[in-house]
């Protein structure tokens, strides 16, 4: 990594963003739940979008006012961003809701936290998780193409989901203390398919290291199922020998009794992550087979208002449009309207306010499975 020498690399990394599941397991300081009160008015909020029928992309945080929770949205803004990179909103009214109006909930939250990004190339800002039964095992521990992940869990089908998180800085420092040599590897260049959500002009993977410090501070990016598929695509650079090694101990590392973090989420939880700091793994459902129709959870990615300093080359050719960084571009925005540099734009688009010649982005409705 230019301006750091391999000695800065290799030193632990630390402050809060290092824990260990184990110890957090003991504590509930990473859990908010809202209070009587605060639930009455996120209702209001919901119903008053409803009322008024404000297309889902047009709801800023303006229209969906929650002044009793501002307070508490910047310390947790302030937690996913300086902290140990996540928290866990328990107990929202969706009980009260239907898909459509719990997606009017998560989506007004999100923008008092950040501005929503594209999921898939088709542009779906709202992604759904369906059902995983337990027996098909838990993912691998992976982070998402976003600063911010918020999953909003919608039922639970008589049983808790299973999140499983673990520390990102923390897997650093037990793979450096294990195999040192492997360390600089984090941060060389590396190649990340892109599933054929590129345009045809475009290569089809990512080209980035996996890792940035800076400010004492970690940045972590990695999906191993990516990494092990851009090695088949037709020129990709072959890989490192020691690339094996490193994921082999990254994932082990993850998934590490010791380190990782176990978390039911019931109906009404919300887990925001900041995908740099926490890596995490979708462990699924503890009973049989699901009987309701429908998604377990919604899915948002976020831009933070104020996120992380972060060098262009960390997202390869990720997206960047209004004031957003990061997700996927939809095929229609990257042919119309596409920037000439990887930074936001002079004249910035949103959303909502786009150049006339770029197609409306798409609303949640159908909300559909995006392959994450």
């Amino acid at each position: 990594m230019r301006g750091k020498s391999s000695e800065d690399l290799r030193r632990p990394c630390t402050g809060p963003a290092v824990w260990q599941g184990r110890d957090l397991a003991r504590s509930r300081s990473w859990v908010l739940r809202p209070g009587p009160d605060q639930r009455d008015e996120l209702d209001a909020a919901v119903r008053s979008v409803r009322a008024r029928g404000t297309p889902l992309l047009k709801v800023s945080a303006d229209r969906f006012p929650v002044p009793s929770l501002t307070a508490d949205l910047a310390r947790v803004a302030a937690e996913l961003e300086t902290g140990r990179g996540f928290v866990l909103v328990r107990g929202l009214p969706v009980e009260r809701y239907g898909p459509a109006a719990a997606a009017v909930l998560l989506w007004g939250l999100g923008r008092h936290l950040g501005v929503p990004v594209s999921q898939n190339a088709t542009g779906h800002m709202l992604g759904h998780l369906p059902y995983r039964p337990a027996d098909l095992g838990p993912q691998a521990f992976h982070t998402d193409d976003a600063d911010m992940l918020a999953l909003l869990c919608l039922r639970t089908s008589g049983a808790p989901g299973r999140m499983r998180l673990a520390s990102s800085a923390a897997v650093h420092n037990t793979v450096l203390a294990r195999r040192p040599e492997l360390v600089d590897g984090l941060y060389r260049t590396h190649h990340l398919d892109r599933h054929g959500e590129q345009s045809p002009e475009d290569l089809p993977w990512h080209a980035v290291p996996l890792a940035h410090r800076a400010g004492g501070r970690l940045s972590l990016r990695y999906d191993r199922r990516r990494l092990e598929s851009a090695r088949h695509l037709p020129g990709a650079p072959r890989p490192d020998p020691d690339d094996r090694e490193l994921f082999d101990l990254i994932d082990a590392s993850a998934a590490d009794p010791e380190l990782r973090l176990d978390i039911a989420l019931h109906a009404g939880d919300l887990l925001l992550l900041n995908n740099h700091a926490v890596l995490h793994s979708d462990a699924g459902f503890a009973n049989g087979p699901c009987t309701e129709r429908g998604p377990q959870a919604l899915r948002l990615w976020l831009t933070p208002h104020r996120p992380r300093a972060l060098p262009e080359a960390f997202w390869g050719d990720a997206y960047f449009s209004g004031g957003a960084r990061g997700g996927v571009a939809p095929l229609d925005v990257i042919t119309s309207h596409k920037p000439t540099t990887r930074t936001t734009p002079t004249t910035p688009t949103t959303p909502t306010t786009r150049n006339p010649h770029d197609r409306s982005a798409r609303t949640p409705g159908p909300i559909r499975p995006t392959p994450r």
